[in-house]
């Protein structure tokens, strides 16, 4: 081990050594040439210069490979590793300048920057002609392929160095030696290419002084970098990729890197211009001045969005990808004008601020017209906002919502697209969260407030009311269903796993709903069965009718529904049936569903408890009547189920009790008298699930004898 860590010091001091004696060297060389003339260097000495930068980077890749290596198979060697570390950057910090300095001088001594329009008619020939890349020749050329080449392998070595150097610290307290990994192939295309991004610096000079002067039609700043990267887009590709590939820059398009310098041009400018004179009056309590700020910062926004769609496309164009050239990372170009909000949390705020405001007063007259909360059938939609977007997995008529949740819906998903289009997932949370999620929050409060606006203890009887708390819950359910198909979004679906709980980005939203269903349905419930107990009042206090009971057959009643059913219940029946059909008619099929099997059961236990567990006596006319009765409860909920004594379990079970003849009545009594076993083991062997012994006992002893 000892012999191996000599050798390797060994190897590093003289490769340092190298490095720097050729940054020396060239240090002290420009210092000659400074004092003989402050404009150029001299073209003799241009080729050295480009050797010993050569020289230099030769130096700093077998440096590199060497505490790879080192870094790879004795980590532990930290003080080698710092001290190398160390002098190369001090020559680094040499190198670079001076090697960006000298390419400098080069690409102006070329003549560019070159002009930013084309006046002739030919223009792409125009294009060629005013572009001094195409004019290089011979030495010249030989010098910026070089020069090029310094700059590509400066930038691959320092992203090498920056890999390695994280991977040391990420396993910093590995113990053993194959727990590293290699650092491998080092993506860092993605942050710019810096030969071309000193290309682009000049450029950017001359179209800032365009810029300044459309600050109040930003649409001129987009399109004319816009511009400017597709007239200059091929010949770049021509000229500079083969230059590229010389320096086997795996997975490197100077087409993208293009791109991308041009958009880091204007997203400079838009953070240092343009948002911070957008924003600095949002706080002010004009209300002109603050709606003429949120239409520009939203303009503002749609433009960067469009403009990074077309860039993208732009980079991309004539690329076709196969096999494993698909998957290279960092061959797309990651980066993105809406970066911005990355690191202006403030921006992104009030941006998400605006934007809930704006939708707000789109959907304001919706709010205020009582037609837009009524539900329309299918061939009355043709005016929704979204009928044809893609989130629509089931349609609004289905559940009967009403017409102003398809604006609702618009205005939502339009914030979330835009949201999805910033870079940082934490961003996009926040914005989403701050705008799609306040925006239907706010939404979901005045549907709050509209259920809640109702007389519980008579809409029951109003239609009207009855129908605006239709529409609150059809609204409501099918906002939770929306939301829950939005949570299965794939994108949505990672972003609410990346947050700091498990829950889904919507799941609060539609506990909101859930609840409101609930809530709803529950006073519906309660007044329905408290009027039905108010109609049937007679009815249920009339124990005497049990006893003896006279069939009347006067015809007076020509319903065959209600044939021998006793004239106290008839009313009850006859409001409880159109009901029902009231909530067919106008709640959605789901939460249908619910009430009629609720108000099913809340009947069941209301009559159990107020006759067969009441202290009437029943004689065989009273048992039949009350059968004939409850036949009549039952055929009202027929059209929704087969059998509708099933959802009457304690009702059917009571019975079952009373027609049982007297000799098993008896029996059955004697059973159930002895131990709870035997008690329910008789229960059960009758079919009866739903009495408890007591009450079966109660039950039995109500049956009058002898009559």
């Amino acid at each position: 081990m000892r012999f191996y860590l000599a050798e390797s010091v060994l190897r590093l001091e003289t490769l340092v050594g190298d490095l720097e004696d050729a940054t020396l060297s060239m240090m002290k060389q420009v210092s000659r040439k400074t004092k003989a003339s402050n404009q150029t260097i001299a073209q003799d000495e241009s080729g050295w210069r480009l050797a010993k930068q050569l020289v230099a980077v030769k130096a700093m890749k077998d440096i590199e490979e060497v505490l790879a290596g080192v870094a790879k198979n004795r980590p532990w060697w930290t003080n080698l590793l710092k001290a190398v570390d160390s002098r190369v950057d001090k020559a680094l910090a040499i190198l670079r300048p001076q090697c960006l300095t000298d390419y400098r001088i080069l690409i102006a001594s070329l003549g560019w920057p070159p002009a930013l329009s084309a006046t002739n008619v030919d223009k792409d020939n125009c294009m060629e002609m005013q572009n001094p890349l195409f004019l290089m020749q011979g030495e010249k050329k030989a010098r910026y392929s070089q020069s090029f080449l310094v700059l590509c392998s400066l930038q691959q070595l320092q992203a090498k160095r920056e890999a390695r150097s994280s991977l040391l610290q990420k396993n910093h307290r590995a113990c053993n030696p194959s727990d590293f990994n290699d650092v491998g192939e080092v993506s860092f295309f993605k942050y710019g290419l810096w030969p071309i991004d000193e290309l682009v610096n000049p450029i950017a000079l001359r179209m800032e002084y365009h810029f300044s002067k459309w600050l109040d039609q930003p649409k001129f700043i987009f399109a004319l970098v816009y511009k400017i990267t597709q007239n200059f887009l091929d010949g770049v590709e021509n000229i500079l990729q083969p230059f590229i590939d010389n320096a086997m820059i795996l997975g490197c398009s100077a087409k993208e890197a293009w791109v991308l310098a041009m958009m880091k041009v204007l997203l400079d400018y838009l953070e240092r211009q343009v948002f911070p004179a957008l924003t600095k009056n949002h706080c002010k309590r004009d209300v002109d001045a603050d709606s003429e700020v949120t239409s520009s910062l939203l303009h503002m926004v749609d433009l960067m969005i469009a403009f990074d769609r077309r860039m993208k496309i732009l980079s991309t164009s004539g690329i076709h990808f196969t096999g494993s050239f698909a998957s290279i990372d960092g061959f797309f170009p990651s980066f993105s004008i809406m970066s911005i909000f990355n690191d202006n949390s403030d921006w992104l705020q009030i941006w998400a601020e605006m934007e809930v405001k704006d939708a707000e007063g789109k959907l304001k007259p919706q709010l205020e017209d009582e037609t837009s909360w009524l539900k329309v059938s299918s061939n009355q939609a043709g005016d929704t906002y979204y009928k044809e977007e893609s989130f629509l997995f089931l349609s609004r008529e289905d559940y009967k919502a009403p017409l102003i949740i398809d604006s609702v819906f618009h205005f939502a998903w339009a914030m979330i697209e835009r949201g999805l289009s910033i870079p940082s997932m934490q961003r996009r949370n926040q914005f989403i969260g701050a705008s799609a999620n306040l925006f239907l929050s706010h939404f979901f409060t005045i549907l709050h407030e509209r259920s809640r606006d109702v007389e519980f203890m008579v809409v029951i009887t109003d239609d009207i009311e009855l129908l605006r708390l239709c529409s609150a819950i059809n609204t409501a359910c099918y906002c939770e269903h929306v939301l829950q198909e939005w949570g299965e979004d794939v994108n949505l679906l990672e972003m609410g796993a990346s947050g700091d709980d498990s829950k889904g980005m919507f799941e609060d939203g539609i506990m909101v709903l859930v609840n409101l269903q609930t809530d709803c349905l529950e006073e519906i419930l309660t007044s329905l069965l408290l009027h039905f107990d108010n109609l049937c009042w007679n009815y249920v206090q009339d124990s005497g009718q049990w006893e003896m009971k006279q069939v009347d057959s006067d015809g007076s009643i020509p319903d065959e529904d209600y044939l021998l059913i006793s004239p106290t219940f008839m009313e009850a029946l006859d409001m409880l049936r159109d009901r029902i059909q009231f909530f067919k008619q106008n709640l959605n099929p789901q939460n249908f569903l619910d009430l009629w099997r609720s108000i099913a059961g809340g009947l069941d236990h209301f009559i159990f408890t107020s006759i067969p567990m009441s202290n009437a006596s029943f004689s065989s006319l009273g048992i039949n009547q009350f059968r004939i009765d409850m036949k009549a409860l039952f055929l009202i909920f027929k059209p929704f189920c087969a059998r509708p004594e099933a959802f009457f379990p304690c009702i059917s079970n009571s019975l079952k009790l009373l027609e049982i003849n007297a000799k098993d009545a008896d029996q059955m009594l004697k059973l159930l008298s002895q131990g709870h076993t035997v008690s329910e083991d008789c229960l059960r062997f009758q079919g009866l699930f739903h009495v408890s012994p007591s009450q079966a006992k109660k039950v039995l002893r109500n049956r009058m004898r002898g009559d």
